[in-house]
């Protein structure tokens, strides 16, 4: 599973990436969505990787972001409560297991929002202007990607 955080804005941007970052879900920037590892979502990865940071997300990582980002409608906050009572999950850390695993999508959860509005990450990024191997903050960040979604919870 996949991680995808919009970091740069779309002005200037061409057609095609703008479509596919609507495709994704992603229409402001801090906006993070989960997606499966599939070939379909690797390609539109690619298409906009220089408008996004994404890498491979973990169990705690997703876990954490759920509990502290997940969002029902009327902005209520996402609780084991809720996950008993509309899945077949015990709780939020059940859900976000079988969610990694690829046996549970978020929309198992009935009204769970699947985009997730993050806080802009603590200290900053270095600069949005390069990628993540050059010292920057786009394109493919591997596992460091949970750090990433940490500083910005």
């Amino acid at each position: 599973m996949y991680a995808i955080i919009q970091v740069r804005g779309v002005v200037n941007a061409r057609r095609e990436i703008r479509d596919t970052l609507k495709m994704l879900r992603l229409h402001h920037i801090n906006h993070c969505v989960l997606v499966p590892d599939t070939p379909a979502y690797l390609g539109m990865i690619r298409k906009v990787k220089d408008y996004v940071a994404y890498g491979e997300v973990s169990e705690e990582a997703v876990t954490t972001v759920l509990k502290t980002r997940g969002r029902l409608p009327g902005n209520r906050k996402l609780t084991d409560e809720y996950v008993r009572e509309s899945t077949g999950y015990g709780s939020i850390d059940e859900f976000a297991k079988a969610l990694i695993r690829g046996e549970a999508t978020l929309r198992d959860v009935p009204d769970l929002k699947p985009v997730i509005r993050l806080h802009p990450p603590r200290k900053g990024f270095k600069t949005i202007k390069r990628t993540f191997q050059q010292g920057g903050a786009l394109g493919y960040y591997g596992n460091e990607i949970n750090t990433l979604l940490h500083r910005m919870r």
